[in-house]
């Protein structure tokens, strides 16, 4: 069976996202990474986790009044996606293919919009 394998990203809104994610780098020593966010990565983690700030007009979380997204790291995206359609789940037909993996996105209960993502695998 499919599985959430760990969080791939935490996005959060904010006013002045490089002042934010600076803020972040200074205090909490959370290095940016490509482009620009901050990520975790290396042999002490589990898998890349990335902590991203958006400005507040995104609409990358879908609803305008959705603060804050979830990326959940998955093992197989489209055995999840053929699980979760099963049962009942609302899915974005979106889906999204980049160097580091491939993205879906799906709408809880309450109608948060989730991200799934499937780490391209390390050599």
């Amino acid at each position: 069976m499919a599985k959430v394998v760990g969080i791939g990203g935490i996005f959060l809104k904010a006013r002045q996202p490089k002042v934010l994610a600076a803020w972040y780098t200074t205090h909490l020593g959370i290095q940016p990474g490509e482009g620009g966010a901050l990520s975790f990565s290396g042999p002490e983690s589990a898998g890349m986790t990335v902590f991203a700030h958006f400005p507040l007009d995104s609409t990358y979380f879908g609803e305008p009044t959705q603060q804050a997204m979830v990326n959940f790291r998955v093992d197989d995206l489209d055995q999840l996606l053929t699980q979760l359609a099963a049962a009942g789940v609302r899915i974005d037909p979106k889906r999204e293919d980049a160097p580091y993996g491939r993205f879906a996105w799906i709408w809880d209960p309450e109608g948060n919009r989730v991200e799934l993502w499937q780490p391209i695998p390390e050599d």
